[in-house]
């Protein structure tokens, strides 16, 4: 689901627009989010309040993921960002993400700002700027959870979904999990039959729309419990296809990127020199 566990301590330390760095920077005041969160002052964490109906709605959710050898569906992100006169910002962001499990990966992100396309094929991974003609590339692990994790250890690559590609989202849910509701019926959101329920841990506070017939997501919202503005991270979520053929090459490095420039696989804050073109013979 949407970062609620160990992994929203990274999602709180980027406050999720660190998906549109893949190595470049990020638009909109999201290091000013940083820093007042980083500077709030501990907030004692919620008790512990499990409700049953709501955990087996997000359970039902989870397995739906889980048992779906291919998964691809479109986001709408909208973050709110601290602005001078107080009032934040929204900026938005779009991403198409296709998978097979266990091993491949393709996240396309035309939004608001720099575009960038992110592919793994279960050997190694790569991030491509198709505007500016940079790409990076490194050896992957053998499985999505591991190249995530390494993709944001070594370049600080993230995305608000990421919780939903895992092998067991499940378990990602439930990793300090201490309250859990039922809030009731939509039929307002995604164009479905929702469950609305909320979540919280020591790190951020959830309310995710649930399809009632398919056990989908269609809408989250997280709030980090640090933040000391309160900013809200929204995410739509539409066009699921579960278990779908997909093309020969749907996870293959296009042939425009294999001849942009390369750019090591590092944190933007590395202050990594653009490689030069090797000289011609």
């Amino acid at each position: 689901m949407m970062p609620s566990n160990a992994r929203t301590g990274r999602g709180a330390a980027v406050l999720a627009s660190a998906a549109l760095v893949l190595l470049l920077p990020a638009p909109g005041g999201s290091s000013i989010a940083l820093a007042a969160a980083a500077a709030a002052p501990a907030i004692a964490p919620p008790a512990i309040e499990l409700e049953p109906r709501a955990l087996g709605i997000l359970k039902g959710a989870c397995d739906t993921l889980a048992a779906a050898k291919t998964v691809s569906f479109k986001a709408v992100v909208a973050e709110e960002s601290p602005s001078r006169l107080g009032p934040p910002l929204l900026y938005s962001s779009r991403y198409q993400v296709v998978l097979q499990r266990p091993d491949k990966l393709r996240i396309l992100s035309p939004g608001d700002g720099p575009a960038t396309e992110f592919y793994y094929d279960g050997k190694s991974m790569a991030a491509f700027a198709p505007k500016e003609n940079y790409i990076a590339r490194a050896d992957a692990p053998p499985t999505i959870d591991a190249a995530l994790d390494q993709a944001f250890t070594r370049a600080q690559i993230y995305y608000p979904f990421m919780d939903l590609l895992d092998a067991d989202p499940y378990k990602n849910v439930l990793a300090g999990l201490r309250v859990a509701f039922y809030i009731g019926e939509s039929e307002s959101v995604g164009g479905v039959k929702t469950y609305m329920v909320a979540y919280a841990n020591d790190h951020a506070f959830v309310q995710a729309w649930i399809g009632v017939d398919d056990k989908l997501p269609r809408r989250m919202r997280a709030i980090y419990r640090k933040d000391p503005a309160m900013l809200r991270h929204d995410m739509d979520i539409n066009d699921w296809k579960l278990g779908a053929p997909l093309a020969a090459g749907t996870f293959a490095v296009p042939e425009a990127a294999k001849k942009a420039l390369p750019i090591p696989f590092d944190r933007p804050d590395d202050g990594a020199a653009v490689a030069e073109p090797a000289p011609k013979p």
